[in-house]
């Protein structure tokens, strides 16, 4: 499994909605996080090796209703462990 995380830009006032339906609908999201600045959530996915990220994120989160916008991130290592306290 490989981590991703996308930047969500959305409608005005369909923040919430969106972030609502991508936690009922999108079964590769770990978290879904607002956020302050150009875009308004910031989500973290799992997916296998060989899937098609660029497919996952056209056909899973932005025919998502209100999306406007989104911008990937891939991450290739995780470092560290702690609790962030």
């Amino acid at each position: 499994m490989r981590a991703i995380f996308v930047q969500i830009k959305c409608e005005m006032g369909r923040a919430y909605h969106v972030a609502q339906e991508a936690a009922d609908t999108i079964t590769e999201m770990s978290e879904l996080f607002s956020t302050s600045g150009q875009y308004d959530l910031l989500g973290k996915f799992y997916l296998d090796a060989d899937r098609d990220i660029g497919l996952f994120v056209t056909n899973h989160i932005q025919t998502l209703k209100g999306v406007k916008d989104t911008y990937t991130l891939i991450a290739f290592n995780a470092f560290g462990g702690g609790t962030g306290q």
